[in-house]
């Protein structure tokens, strides 16, 4: 995936109806597949987001997207999915709540946990820890939500967040056993 489109694949940008469904599925699965043989190849990190507009009324806006990341010849590639749209058993559905971009690292001692979540202010964003469980949600016009599996359980006492220019840094101290 290239950065051109404001790190858009302009495949990416669907618009819901029949004629363009299957064609823009296809896009998107192909544009997921190159990403996935590119970052196996050359290691490193590939993006892709887009939208879907349509609906009955025309007012249906989806936003979703995807992270892959591999290293050279390591393991094999974890891919992350990101915003509104949601699998059901009935086929995609479009939800109020998006789903962030979320990156965990382990620092040693700490866990740094980086999410981004543009749109919002800072009173709006909320930040929870529950052993090795992370939630992080905002509130406003735009709103986000993800629940996260630490690598190992937190200090709540320890857990200090900031946000700035849609980037939520949270840094946990890991608990010892």
């Amino acid at each position: 995936m290239s950065d051109k489109n404001n790190g858009r694949d302009p495949r990416l940008d669907l618009n819901i109806g029949l004629g363009g469904l299957f064609k823009n599925l296809g896009d998107l699965v192909s544009a997921i597949s190159e990403a996935v043989e590119q970052a196996s190849r050359e290691g490193g990190e590939r993006t892709g987001s887009g939208e879907l507009k349509g609906g009955p009324d025309g007012k249906l806006k989806g936003v979703y997207g995807f992270s892959i990341r591999t290293s050279i010849g390591g393991a094999p590639p974890t891919v992350e999915r990101f915003g509104n749209i949601r699998p059901t058993e009935q086929g995609p559905e479009v939800v109020e709540v998006r789903e962030p971009l979320v990156d965990i690292f382990d620092e040693g001692a700490e866990l740094y946990v980086v999410a981004e979540v543009p749109g919002v202010e800072e009173r709006e964003v909320s930040v929870e820890l529950h052993g090795d469980i992370l939630l992080l949600e905002t509130t406003g016009e735009r709103r986000y939500a993800k629940e996260l599996l630490l690598p190992c359980p937190g200090d709540p006492a320890s857990l200090r967040s900031s946000y700035r220019n849609g980037i939520l840094e949270v840094r946990i101290t890991k608990v010892t056993s």
